[in-house]
């Protein structure tokens, strides 16, 4: 986990960045911080819709000439 805070561990945790260990941790994390409970329930489906745009199944709002 992130040496400053788990604050900043949710986004890397949503997207399954972090190793065993950190996940772990940010998970118990988890269980005494409705913020960070709240931030990830936001960002829950973020994986998807990031797949989804690199597969092409969201276009891009812009075009590059």
């Amino acid at each position: 986990m992130s040496a400053s805070s788990p604050h900043f561990d949710v986004a890397a945790y949503a997207l399954g960045v972090l190793d065993d260990d950190e996940a772990e941790e940010f998970e118990r994390h988890l269980d005494d911080c409705a913020p960070c409970r709240a931030e990830l329930l936001e960002t829950q489906d973020l994986p998807g819709m990031l797949d989804a745009f690199k597969d092409g199944s969201i276009p891009s709002e812009r075009t590059i000439p």
